[in-house]
């Protein structure tokens, strides 16, 4: 469960995140819709440790990210996160670049990585493309290969940062698909995204974020099909 619990964060004088409360339980998909400079971004960095918090607290299984004692890089290894855009190791092949972490961050054998890897690029649809290096993969296919390495760590959560809007249009149906089979797999998801249509078919509850606040929070049919609020209301229309 990731529980958080009035949350603020600043850049400088800029107050970016205003008070958020958000729990996202076991096996649940939360997305998180809003304008840009609403805060979405800000706090998937803050939920997995990536950047601080000013007041507040972010809770994951029990454990507090943002506590000083906690070991951060083992917390990591329970939250995989997926930018929009995922720089790769041009060096080294699809395979070689989703082994990595479990070698490197989990002490795996090369055997052992190499298994995960195989299983994980098979799961998102890469597996003829293990020899090939990253620069021959389409912009679809090298966002398939990020979620395959978040998912070699074996995460218990998988954060998506818009990602598909660095894509070509034609590009995008193909990582959602990847990210509506984890869906259906089970994973707790918390994804930021502009993709309405996508939100109303693969989540639980939907956040309209707005102003670095949770401005309305429920089912989607009822945030996207009958907003209460009218800013959320005006924000829909705008996107379609």
């Amino acid at each position: 469960m990731i529980e958080i619990d009035n949350v603020h964060k600043s850049f400088g004088s800029l107050d970016v995140i205003k008070g958020v409360s958000l729990t996202v339980n076991k096996g649940e998909v939360v997305s998180i819709i809003g304008g840009s400079g609403s805060g979405k971004s800000t706090l998937l960095m803050c939920i997995n440790g990536l950047e601080s918090i000013k007041s507040g607290s972010i809770r994951v299984d029990g454990t507090e990210v943002h506590a000083p004692g906690t070991d951060i890089n083992k917390l990591r290894q329970k939250i995989g996160i997926v930018f929009q855009q995922w720089n790769a190791f041009p060096h080294l092949t699809v395979l070689e670049n989703v082994m990595l972490a479990p070698r490197k961050v989990l002490g795996l054998s090369k055997q052992e990585a190499e298994a995960i890897a195989v299983q994980q690029l098979t799961h998102v649809g890469l597996a003829a493309k293990l020899k090939v290096f990253p620069g021959k993969l389409s912009g679809g296919q090298q966002q398939r290969m990020a979620i395959a390495r978040a998912l070699a760590m074996s995460p218990d959560y998988m954060l998506f940062d818009e990602a598909t809007s660095a894509l070509d249009p034609q590009l995008v149906g193909e990582v959602l698909d990847t990210m509506r089979m984890l869906a259906e797999d089970g994973m707790t998801m918390v994804l930021v995204t502009h993709e309405i249509r996508f939100a109303r078919d693969v989540s639980d509850r939907v956040a309209f974020f707005r102003n670095g606040l949770v401005h309305e929070i429920g089912a989607p049919e009822q945030v996207l099909g009958n907003p209460q609020k009218p800013e959320t209301a005006d924000f829909l229309k705008s996107v379609h």
